[in-house]
């Protein structure tokens, strides 16, 4: 059966093992740079908008919203979700996760386009997402190998997606370094500092998280190919 072939956990594994490292490291910068206040004590939700008014982007609105490191941009609604401990926080922490969602509404202003790219391949990857694995199944227990191809190609949006947010992820994070360093609010605009460097920390931590999502889509994608290939060898 497709579901305790113990080539699965041979994808599966590596992939999970990343993830899990990942979400640890990420978790371990945030515990360590929310407890420390940024010098000019200023909370997530004011450096998101000094950083939005420098840039002209005075109608994108900042919300505060439920949830541990939820913070996003919504290119459609024009509008920044900051979670509670970012809002209102003045730490290290804050400072860092709010400048990097900024950078996502920079980048939604300048048309950068892999987030353009990202933003219009949601409706598909939605769509794969969900069917991708019901028609995988169907083809293989139908014997329709074509079937079965159809299912992983519309799994397959779903690593591609997860390879487009990739550089859209990393130049957020050095657009959010960028505006921190040229605005005076890391360090007073030194470059260097324990403010300068929680930030990078957070950021490159984070940064994993979203190379860790791709490597475990990737393999799941490997695996369906091979299940595919043996399939239809037998």
């Amino acid at each position: 059966m497709f579901f305790f072939d113990p080539n699965y956990l041979l994808f599966m594994i590596p992939g999970l093992l990343l993830m899990l490292w990942a979400q640890n490291k990420v978790k371990s910068a945030y515990a360590k740079y929310s407890k420390i206040p940024n010098d000019e004590r200023m909370t997530g939700a004011q450096v998101a908008r000094r950083i939005l008014d420098a840039n002209g982007l005075y109608d994108v609105a900042i919300e505060a919203i439920p949830g541990e490191l939820s913070d996003h941009y919504d290119p459609r609604k024009r509008t920044l979700g900051l979670s509670q401990s970012v809002y209102g926080q003045a730490s290290i922490a804050a400072m860092g996760i709010a400048a990097h969602e900024v950078g996502h509404a920079i980048q939604h202003a300048k048309a950068y386009a892999p987030l353009q790219l990202r933003t219009a391949i949601v409706p598909l990857v939605s769509i794969g997402s969900n069917l991708g694995i019901f028609v995988l199944l169907a083809g293989l227990f139908l014997s329709l190998t074509t079937l079965a191809w159809v299912g992983v190609g519309l799994f397959a949006l779903s690593t591609v997606f997860a390879l487009v947010t990739l550089p859209v992820e990393f130049d957020a994070s050095r657009r959010a370094k960028q505006q921190l360093a040229h605005l005076g609010i890391t360090d007073g605009g030194a470059g260097q500092g324990i403010e300068t460097e929680g930030v990078r920390r957070m950021l490159d931590a984070a940064a994993w998280t979203y190379v860790a999502s791709f490597a475990a889509s990737l393999l799941t994608l490997l695996y369906y190919v091979t299940l595919i290939g043996r399939t239809s060898r037998d």
